[in-house]
């Protein structure tokens, strides 16, 4: 399953590492825009398989962040 960000922005952290289990609702990564922090939380518990983005990276409304088995 793809996780994707519902907003335009910057990723300021990511707080969850390829491999972690997670549950659903757990913060994955914390969104920065317009100085506002905005948490990406997992959609159902799973293993995180693959981060698609970096600190610092600016990305899209739609874009996909993050993959859970």
């Amino acid at each position: 399953m793809k996780v994707k960000s519902e907003i335009t922005s910057n990723v300021w952290k990511i707080l969850v590492c390829v491999g972690d289990d997670v549950v659903e609702g757990q913060e994955l990564m914390i969104l920065e825009s317009m100085k506002m922090e905005i948490p990406v939380e997992s959609p159902r518990n799973g293993l995180v398989k693959a981060i698609l983005v970096k600190e610092g990276q600016a990305i899209n409304d739609g874009q996909e962040v993050l993959e859970i088995e």
